[in-house]
């Protein structure tokens, strides 16, 4: 009998770790999950898809879901004392879809109408993902980057681009096809430049300490009260100013 509740009991702890490990993994994939739903809403751009939304305004709710799984992973992880190397690639692999491709295939399908002419123009997104993916390679084997990054992280390059594609999405007309190519160009070199950029974590509450955090912050709420979703994109260029323009410890 004491032999049976003490295999029995092993199988439980085993099971009970097994889903402790797995935990944070799960919320990852939660993460992929809702960054594919954002690539399949995006081939629905101009459509009026779910709750009487448009398919782009849909992907813009899934990068947003994804956004929050992607913080919950590690605080998960952290929590559960879960951390782990499968973790961290999977991690990786997701936000390449959610932060990569998904904001990408957005452009993509709004500059297949903007631009109708111009076949190859479309196919100019595909810098985001490559970047993307280069940027995340690169942070994962640089063990330098926590509270200051090197390069444009890849969730701040999706939210600027959620801010430029609901502006392009009203006002692409007026947009020369030009200006759309230069700023994917740009945004796809900044995720792999050398430029020094702070974490927008806030890593302690004193303002002395975290003043441009919260000065962003500011920028960010006048921009959204004023601009709108656009606003997104506003703030991550003053985000890339303010970083370039400061020095980062």
């Amino acid at each position: 009998m004491l032999n049976y509740l003490i295999y029995n009991s092993t199988i439980v702890m085993n099971l009970l770790t097994s889903i402790r490990n797995n935990t944070p993994n799960a919320v990852t994939c939660c993460n992929l999950l809702s960054g594919a739903l954002a690539c399949i809403a995006a081939f629905h751009c101009f459509d009026t898809w779910w709750w009487g939304l448009q398919g782009y305004q849909v992907a813009f709710v899934w990068i947003a879901a994804a956004a929050v799984f992607d913080f919950f992973d590690g605080f998960t992880a952290r929590l559960l004392h879960a951390a782990s190397p499968l973790g961290k690639e999977l991690d990786s692999l997701s936000d390449s879809v959610s932060f990569g491709l998904a904001p990408a295939l957005i452009l993509y399908n709004m500059m297949l109408q903007a631009y109708p002419h111009v076949a190859w123009a479309p196919y100019v997104t595909l810098l985001i993902p490559v970047f993307g993916a280069l940027r995340l390679a690169r942070f994962n084997t640089d063990p330098n980057q926590g509270t200051v990054f090197t390069g444009l992280a890849i969730p701040a390059n999706a939210i600027f681009w959620i801010g430029f594609t609901s502006f392009f999405a009203t006002r692409h007309q007026v947009l020369p096809l030009w200006c759309v190519i230069v700023l994917i160009a740009a945004f796809s070199l900044l995720m792999v430049c050398n430029l020094r950029m702070f974490s927008l974590k806030l890593h302690s509450l004193s303002i002395k300490a975290a003043w441009k955090q919260y000065l962003t912050v500011v920028v960010f709420a006048v921009s959204l009260a004023t601009c709108g979703i656009a606003g997104l994109a506003v703030t991550i260029a003053f985000y890339i100013i303010l970083s370039a323009c400061t020095r980062q410890d």
